[in-house]
């Protein structure tokens, strides 16, 4: 691996994957919205520019994400349902990441091996959904996995030695999950970046489309 593209590079685990990234020899372009202006939200703005980069790269991470939104947290029931805030949601969650993956033709080599990795959560698993609540970021993080299997069959058709997985990094502590701790044990950002880039690095072709976890393995859709 030679170049690689950080999306949410500003953020605990984007950050944490950029820097061990670079301290490996490789060339790190890093995007973020704080720092480059890049509004996942804002199609326009988004598409501008990612086709202004100097493509192609070994890996592309989609680091990006929020499970509170214009301080609308996740939902303890469908009862505190809020259109406004499962919109936001799904705008950042899903939609946004479906912008970088709309490029994934461009911004990957065709002729040699690439991976595109996108932050998903297990609680997008419907399968192992067993405690409802958090409707909105559930959603949207399903319809980001949905996306994502969907990037996947279409890439392999011209980038044959590509691969394209939802990833869930576990619970790691930052100012992400920093409210929703509680009881859960969490990583730090470097841990979960380390985690991550091994797996990764272990991808093949064939698994491409998949959802797997922090320790390489298969997470139920």
């Amino acid at each position: 691996m030679k170049k690689a593209l950080v999306i949410g590079a500003s953020g605990g685990i984007g950050a944490a994957i950029a820097a061990q990234l670079e301290a490996r020899g490789i060339s790190v372009t890093g995007l973020s919205r704080s720092a480059d202006g890049l509004d996942l939200t804002d199609d326009q703005r988004s598409a501008r520019i990612l086709q202004g980069l100097d493509t192609p790269y070994d890996l592309v991470l989609v680091a990006t994400g929020a499970l509170e939104i214009n301080g609308a947290g996740p939902e303890k029931s469908l009862r505190a349902l809020s259109a406004q805030a499962m919109a936001d949601q799904f705008a950042l969650n899903a939609i946004g990441p479906a912008l970088v993956l709309r490029e994934a033709g461009r911004l990957l080599p065709r002729e040699s091996r690439s991976v595109c990795a996108v932050l998903s959560a297990r609680v997008g698993s419907i399968g192992d959904n067993r405690l409802g609540g958090w409707v909105s970021y559930r959603a949207s993080k399903a319809a980001l996995n949905q996306i994502v299997r969907t990037a996947a069959i279409e890439l392999a058709r011209s980038h044959k030695q590509a691969v394209c997985v939802a990833l869930h990094p576990g619970t790691v502590a930052t100012a992400f999950t920093e409210k929703y701790l509680g009881r859960h044990p969490a990583v730090l950002p470097n841990e979960a970046a380390s985690n991550l880039l091994r797996v990764i690095e272990g991808l093949t072709p064939e698994q491409s489309g998949g959802f797997y976890d922090w320790a390489g393995k298969e997470v139920p859709w």
